[in-house]
């Protein structure tokens, strides 16, 4: 747009000359006599056809500025189902029995389920003692997601399970449209605490709602944590016990012409829902797409040409017939010129084809055929970044994130416009977050921030991707504690157990000793006995000599 100057600078360059020009004049004679001389001259003509040079030149600024037209608003038809998913949040949902917890696992389920739908429309109920809207049925998955993560048991004050009044509640959610499947799916322990819940799953079966009971937790039971290593107690102090109450759930599964899943730490009930939802009948829904970008050059290109034409066609002279060939001539070089700087222009351009009709393709889903054709945009011309950001965008729906991340970086090394940058940023923190690489989310966030700091998308997953780099490093701390805690109790197994071998060794040992003892105080009493026989045996016959010796004295 800086060329746009060079028109008054022109301007002025043509008032001077206008000036020179009657000034030269004025010396050969009166201007009265002059015009009388010189009558096929027009001055009027000679302004006009600077006129049209003028414009032509702004308009060939503004070609060179890239014009864009978007954002514009569009309805396209879809076929598709009208889903309601219907979380219990009451207390009970904290039990760990599931994990990481009945509440978080469902979260998870809805997430999964989210990132397969396509043409469907979905809304979020939220429900305890009571119940209300989390968000209406709409196409827009992200915010679902925005509105998922943010469901906690705070978020309803009465507490309690009143499925009654979130079936009707979800009930009530759905648009009008015929002809199309309607499913309300509903997750909870099934600790129905009000009542009339087969009486309001019996009335939206009436309107043609499937009701699906996706029962999550253990049957026998588990306790619920309320931090600090406690957990819940009733008013006589015994911890609060809550469980699975299946039978229940497989009543209003049946009374609501649906289908029970039981949630546990497998994956098989996200694989039996997505079967139970596919067999719906699929039926026409409306929603809300923006379109791309289009460059609009051509419609200034047309225009310029046809003022050069004009330009060309109109002379100064009022009467060409003399030298009109002659002026013809000279500027039929201009005019093929500039058609070869059009043609050469719709040339280069011709990457931008590409990219429309990668465009086109894209919003009929057909991402491979989106893909080759950005890639031959890319082939001819390497260095347009939105080539490349529309690339990375093919491979981001065909879930190659590998590929997607490295289009996206070369988009935003390679885009000027901020907002644009921005963008690529964001879609590879996308791509990190759904893979869980937290901390490389965190700083593709970060990048998109300092380009367009007003994002607020950018900044709430920012925020959420913190928040889950925190739980996953406390994760991997309380695993490595678990783990240093196992190591220390195999620990003490190992020396209790070469204890208990110690121990072993001794008792086996000890009867030995026993036994070597025993025979050595036989053979110690033996002994002893024969030497206090031997003392006996030396005493008598001591005695005995000293009686026959008196007797041979008193002879």
């Amino acid at each position: 747009m800086w060329l746009l100057c060079t028109v008054p600078v022109l301007v002025a360059v043509w008032l001077l000359a206008g000036w020179r020009r009657r000034k030269n004049l004025a010396r050969i004679g009166q201007p009265d006599l002059l015009k009388t001389l010189m009558p096929d001259v027009s001055d009027g003509r000679r302004t006009f056809k600077f006129c049209l040079v003028m414009a032509a030149i702004a308009l060939m600024a503004v070609i060179l500025a890239r014009p864009q037209r978007g954002s514009k608003v569009a309805t396209d038809n879809r076929n598709g189902i009208e889903t309601v998913i219907a979380i219990d949040v009451s207390n009970s949902m904290l039990a760990e029995d599931v994990a990481p917890s009945r509440l978080e696992k469902s979260k998870m389920l809805v997430e999964n389920l989210i990132d397969k739908f396509v043409n469907d429309k979905i809304g979020l109920v939220v429900f305890a003692g009571d119940a209300f809207v989390q968000m209406p049925i709409s196409c827009d998955y992200m915010s679902a997601k925005m509105f998922l993560e943010s469901i906690n048991p705070s978020q309803i004050a009465t507490q309690g399970t009143d499925i009654a009044r979130a079936i009707r509640l979800s009930s009530m959610s759905f648009t009008q449209q015929p002809n199309i499947g309607r499913a309300i799916i509903l997750i909870t322990d099934g600790e129905d605490h009000e009542g009339q819940a087969m009486e309001a799953a019996k009335e939206a079966n009436k309107k043609g709602i499937n009701v699906f009971i996706l029962g999550i937790g253990d049957p026998k039971g588990a306790p619920i944590p309320v931090g600090g290593g406690e957990y819940m107690r009733d008013d006589g102090g015994k911890v609060v016990m809550t469980a699975l109450n299946e039978n229940m759930c497989r009543d209003l599964a049946k009374a609501g012409k649906g289908t029970y899943i039981h949630v546990d730490n497998t994956n098989d009930a996200q694989e039996r829902l997505d079967r139970e939802l596919s067999a719906l009948q699929k039926g026409e829904t409306m929603s809300v797409v923006y379109s791309e970008y289009a460059e609009q050059f051509q419609a200034f290109a047309i225009i310029v040409l046809l003022l050069l034409i004009i330009e060309v066609c109109v002379l100064e002279r009022s009467n060409p017939l003399v030298r009109k060939m002659g002026l013809f001539s000279k500027k039929r070089f201009v005019i093929l010129a500039l058609l070869s700087l059009s043609f050469a222009a719709s040339f280069a351009q011709s990457d931008r084809s590409c990219i429309r009709k990668g465009n086109r393709v894209f919003r009929q889903q057909q991402f491979a055929k989106s893909e080759a054709e950005f890639a031959k945009a890319v082939e001819l011309n390497p260095d347009n970044p939105q080539a490349h950001y529309n690339l990375g965008c093919a491979y981001m729906m065909q879930e190659n994130d590998s590929a997607a991340v490295a289009e996206f970086e070369l988009a935003g090394s390679m885009e000027k416009n901020r907002l644009r940058r921005s963008m690529s940023f964001h879609n590879i923190g996308v791509i990190c977050q759904n893979r869980r690489l937290y901390a490389e989310a965190i700083n593709a966030y970060k990048e998109s921030l300092r380009d367009n700091p007003g994002d607020n998308e950018t900044r709430y997953n920012l925020v959420l991707c913190m928040r889950q780099l925190k739980k996953q490093q406390d994760g991997q701390k309380k695993q490595q504690q678990e783990k240093q805690k196992q190591k220390e109790e195999e620990d003490k197994k190992q020396q209790q157990q070469q204890q208990q071998q110690q121990q072993q060794q001794q008792q086996q040992q000890q009867p030995q000793q026993e036994n070597m003892s025993r025979e050595n105080a036989e053979q110690l009493l033996n002994a002893a006995m024969q030497n206090e026989q031997d003392t006996r045996r030396k005493v008598d016959d001591a005695m005995r000599r000293m009686k026959s010796r008196r007797l041979q004295k008193n002879w």
